[in-house]
């Protein structure tokens, strides 16, 4: 399909870099991905996915089939519940993980949600819905009664801190008991895209505002919400190569290890009494 990429720019042509991620390590007969969705939509898309983005080293594909098992696992647990993935691009997770009862709705800009519906038409559970992330009225399109988790994938990274600190207060108060799962990047990772960092000599990485250390982000989510419960480290680092024995040589070096990617899971309790609960240790 000529043309149909034209005229995305910025965060949005992102979700062809993952896509592109995704469908690479779903070709390999050693992949940590099976999603042959997205071999369907890269092979439809005219575009020059390996001189912009380079090499594939699989870690988006690790970060998706990461998350793809945490949302099995609370599927198991909520098989009526409902999963909002946030600026969800061209990700096909909902197809990976559905039980046939889940609901899905996909949030993500006008452009974006076009782009989507060209490969992955909404139905009654799959739905749509245009719009930044950032615009709460998304949540008027949820129904919590048998539970919530949020995705947002390779985005938070490109709002600005307040911005983010507000989605996740915003979330927390009006989903109580849902849970959230997030990428972060490290600080000094997004100093350098602020400056201007390259990809290829085809492709300069947009702007990421929000970086934080990996022992920065649980103190952080517990200041900014009394809700916050429990948050724990998905595993996310490279399949393979020098780029995996590079990360493992850095996650035993305590101070190394916090200036790495970070794929929070974050619970939020149903009331700020059942965090302090779970705060409690009992001595005997």
């Amino acid at each position: 399909m000529n043309g149909i990429v034209q005229g995305l720019g910025g965060v949005s042509e992102t979700m062809l870099w993952s896509l592109y991620h995704r469908a690479c390590e779903a070709r390999r007969p050693d992949g940590v991905l099976q999603d042959r969705e997205s071999l369907r939509i890269q092979s439809a898309i005219d575009y020059d996915f390996a001189g912009h983005f380079g090499e594939p080293q699989g870690s988006l594909a690790v970060r998706a089939s990461a998350i793809d098992r945490t949302l099995r696992s609370w599927l198991k647990r909520h098989p009526e519940g409902t999963v909002v993935s946030l600026g969800e691009g061209l990700e096909t997770q909902g197809r990976r993980v559905d039980n046939g009862r889940m609901r899905w709705l996909s949030v993500d800009l006008p452009d974006a949600i076009r782009l989507r519906e060209v490969f992955l038409a909404p139905t009654h559970r799959f739905r749509h819905f245009a719009a930044s992330a950032l615009d709460q009225a998304w949540m008027e399109e949820v129904d919590p009664s048998f539970g919530v988790f949020i995705v947002a994938q390779g985005l938070l990274m490109y709002f600005a801190p307040e911005s983010v600190r507000r989605l996740v207060v915003a979330i927390a108060d009006r989903f109580p008991g849902c849970e959230l799962v997030f990428d972060t990047i490290p600080r000094w990772f997004s100093d350098l895209t602020l400056l201007g960092l390259n990809q290829t000599k085809k492709y300069r990485l947009p702007p990421m505002q929000w970086g934080i250390n990996r022992d920065e982000i649980e103190p952080t989510l517990r200041r900014w919400h009394p809700r916050v419960a429990d948050v724990t480290f998905l595993s996310y680092q490279s399949p393979r190569g020098l780029p995996r024995l590079f990360e493992e040589m850095m996650n035993v070096i305590p101070v190394a290890c916090n200036a790495l990617p970070g794929l929070p899971h974050v619970k939020i309790a149903n009331a700020v009494e059942e965090v302090a609960s779970t705060n409690v240790v009992e001595i005997f």
